[in-house]
């Protein structure tokens, strides 16, 4: 089984003395940064809808980026999901595993391994940068990502692919051209008015998910139903859209 994230907003750039490798994309990184640059801060306000402060921090990263540090991509994001994924407290077997079978999906990057180099910058899925391959980072994209994972896939021997992304960013994957099957889980909260997806819980939900294929090893998309971390319960479900339930005791109590 092959399992995509989502980065976050913001990133770590603590030390990590953990080897890293190459990103897959150089080109096309290079491409971005290069149209980013000539992006003015007024222009990159605007385009991720940040303040001037983070607009002039992000301009001078773009201005920067060949002296900028890098570190590896599952240590240097921070936010909801990284905090229910806590690749800091993986073992080295877990985190050679998720080498193979854990893919970053990113704005700038396209697909990420967890150690691949990352260098910090801000550009979300969504933005509306346009570029000779169109109006934004979707048609930029195109279907290089599902391409990717598709070659993934095949490396691993996995059929299935767990799509624990936001739909921002899952939606840069070409499903057309996708060839794993897709398993996209849903994470309720048994609220007084009946069960709500809440959208911090769900992050981390995702997060914790992905941990949890991760030391386990899964294969067999029946085999998610032993996810419970958190108090989450397994509802009855299709396997390709498992729903996990957690009653308002098992959140108090996490």
């Amino acid at each position: 089984m092959l399992t995509v994230i989502s980065p976050a907003k913001s990133l770590n750039f603590d030390p990590v003395d953990v080897p890293a490798t190459d990103p897959r994309f150089p080109d096309d990184v290079a491409s971005l940064v290069r149209t980013a640059r000539r992006q003015g801060i007024k222009d990159l306000e605007k385009l991720m809808s940040i303040s001037e402060k983070l607009a002039r921090l992000n301009r001078d990263r773009f201005r920067d980026w060949d002296q900028a540090p890098t570190k590896p991509a599952v240590f240097a994001f921070d936010g909801d999901t990284y905090t229910g994924l806590d690749a800091a407290t993986l073992s080295a077997d877990a985190l050679r595993h998720a080498q193979t079978h854990l893919r970053i999906l990113s704005g700038l990057y396209g697909v990420l391994r967890p150690l691949d180099a990352l260098k910090p910058y801000r550009l979300e899925m969504g933005s509306k940068l346009p570029t000779r391959r169109g109006k934004d980072l979707y048609a930029f994209w195109g279907d290089r990502i599902a391409r990717a994972l598709n070659e993934d896939a095949a490396e691993t021997g996995a059929d299935w692919l767990l799509n624990c992304a936001s739909q921002e960013y899952f939606g840069a994957v070409d499903r057309k051209a996708l060839a794993p099957r897709v398993i996209t889980p849903t994470f309720l909260e048994d609220k007084p008015g009946g069960p709500k997806i809440v959208s911090f819980f769900a992050k981390q939900a995702r997060g914790a998910m992905a941990r949890f294929v991760t030391e386990n090893r899964i294969q067999d998309p029946t085999d998610l139903r032993g996810f419970s971390t958190g108090g989450y319960v397994w509802q009855d479900s299709p396997d390709d859209a498992p729903v996990f339930l957690r009653p308002e005791t098992a959140r108090t109590a996490a």
